[in-house]
């Protein structure tokens, strides 16, 4: 099932490198909606208490001010913002990173890679599934 309006990503990333591979991995694979980004945790909570109601979430577990476990479990946490699909995305394929960002939450958890190809592939099985397969909630 595909949404009628172009989807929101907001994107949890303070890696300039990262940042720009994930953007051009996007453009590469042709993606219609809207990439916003934010570079902590602090930021994502300050943009999502502000209003914005991304469809998803796109989290890095490793960022300053606030890392991305300490903004799930308050993403969570939130009555109004639980609701938004995060998709913890980071270099870490550690267990208890993994165990402990499901605990606290995430509806899913990817290991980025730094090829563009793959990183490229890795975002249309994402964007197949969150935008096409899925029924999202209606938050804007």
């Amino acid at each position: 099932m595909s949404r009628e309006a172009e989807p929101l990503v907001l994107l949890a990333e303070d890696d300039e490198d990262d940042a720009f591979l994930l953007q051009e991995a996007l453009k590469n694979d042709g993606w219609r909606g809207r990439l916003d980004r934010v570079r902590d945790g602090e930021e994502l909570l300050e943009v999502l208490r502000a209003g914005t109601r991304p469809d998803l979430i796109l989290l890095d577990l490793d960022m300053p001010r606030k890392d991305g476990r300490q903004a799930l479990a308050e993403i969570k946490r939130d009555e109004e913002l639980r609701v938004i699909p995060v998709i913890v995305l980071t270099t870490s394929a550690a267990e208890v990173d993994v165990l402990g960002a499901y605990r606290a939450g995430a509806n899913s958890y990817m290991v980025k890679c730094s090829e563009c190809e793959t990183l490229t592939r890795l975002l249309r099985v994402l964007g197949s599934y969150w935008f096409e397969a899925c029924v999202l909630p209606p938050l804007r």
